[in-house]
């Protein structure tokens, strides 16, 4: 009986063996396909990864509206405490999405379709400002002198057609944002908040029944560690660019800088990326105020951006942030580095909880090997 069940277990391993080895052949043998087949899913269930992330972002404040709704006087909203707080954060999302709509988004689009017209002018004024240097001068020494030859015979309007431009921006947003999407990925997040609590607890229940006991707390351990360092990190730091932003914008606007809005709201987005960000952002900064503003403009305009970076890093983001992560700059660095490498700007953004999470397995690896090791040896004594 064992003999047959031996060779049972054999014939079914060898089995399941050439089935996975005629499926990677068949996945590689149409490649293209399967690339399609990869993109189409994820097409399919990107509105509902957009859900989870809108309801993610939108978790804190449900759960503190709720905190106060079930303090009510009234039965009836302690009893619907749930429901009503995910309705009033919704009415606040949708009352703050039409300001920026209405009011804020045509500034920053009038700004940047003015700076995207002018480009072509104040590339040609700044070929004319280098060309009126003295011949003796540094930037027309050497290698710099051949840079800017090319530079002279770079036609930029080619590249900076209005129309273009626009027409790229209206085909990627209609790709990313269709309004069936957006009403399935809206619908799914209210789905999420509403029902958290039954969703947590199945996956709960199911990790349980999958896993050893010891492996299920060690899980549970790491999944409320992580998930609370990258909700505290993904709130603080889009709360922290918007004050960013509107500081950047408020004092450039005072300086009589062109493009203010365009620029405060870049610093404001490109300052959620730690320590590269606001290098980025402050030297394409710089020069578009240098080109549209002159040097002088600039050189306050440098000033004056440093200073409200200082004052964001020492005191208003450690006030949003409240805990630190407490991972050291260098680590920081290696981290928005790698991410930018692989993945772009959203690697960059990402990288920082990504690595604070990866930074605590590690630490807790070694301090159960450093544990354990030091029992072996007392046991040895």
């Amino acid at each position: 009986m064992n003999e047959i069940k031996s060779h049972w277990k054999k014939w079914v391993y060898w089995f399941l063996f050439s089935v996975a080895v005629i499926i990677v052949y068949k996945a590689f043998d149409n490649f293209t396909d399967v690339l399609n087949a990869i993109g189409t899913f994820f097409g399919v269930i990107t509105p509902f990864l957009v859900g989870i992330f809108i309801a993610y972002l939108l978790y804190l404040p449900c759960r503190k509206i709720e905190k106060h709704l079930n303090n009510s006087k009234f039965r009836f909203v302690r009893a619907k405490s749930r429901i009503l707080s995910v309705a009033i954060v919704y009415i606040i999302t949708l009352l703050l999405l039409v300001v920026l709509i209405m009011f804020i988004f045509p500034i920053i689009l009038q700004g940047v379709k003015d700076l995207i017209i002018n480009i072509p002018t104040y590339f040609e004024q700044t070929v004319q400002r280098i060309n009126d240097l003295p011949e003796d001068s540094f930037i027309k020494s050497g290698a710099m002198d051949q840079m800017l030859e090319a530079l002279k015979n770079f036609d930029i309007k080619q590249y900076f057609q209005l129309d273009k431009i626009l027409g790229y921006v209206s085909s990627a947003i209609s790709a990313v944002f269709s309004i069936v999407d957006v009403f399935i990925a809206v619908v799914v997040s209210i789905y999420i908040l509403v029902e958290r609590s039954q969703i947590l607890n199945f996956l709960r229940k199911f990790v349980y029944a999958v896993f050893p006991e010891k492996t299920y707390y060690i899980i549970e351990k790491y999944f409320h560690s992580s998930n609370e360092i990258f909700f505290r990190f993904i709130t603080s730091q889009f709360l922290d660019a918007i004050i960013v932003g509107s500081l950047v914008t408020i004092a450039l606007f005072i300086m009589g800088v062109e493009y203010a809005p365009v620029l405060g709201f870049f610093i404001g987005l490109f300052n959620m990326i730690p320590y590269f960000g606001a290098i980025i952002a402050t030297v394409i900064s710089a020069i578009i105020v240098w080109i549209t503003g002159g040097l002088s403009q600039v050189i306050w305009m440098v000033i004056v951006v440093i200073i409200l970076q200082q004052i964001d890093a020492n005191i208003i983001n450690p006030k949003i942030v409240g805990k630190s992560l407490k991972i050291s700059p260098l680590l920081v660095i290696f981290s928005v580095t790698v991410g930018g490498a692989f993945f772009g700007v959203f690697g960059m953004f990402i990288a920082v909880p990504i690595i604070a999470v990866v930074k605590i397995l590690v630490e807790d690896y070694v301090d159960y090997k450093l544990a354990m090791k030091l029992a072996n040896e007392e046991q040895e004594d």
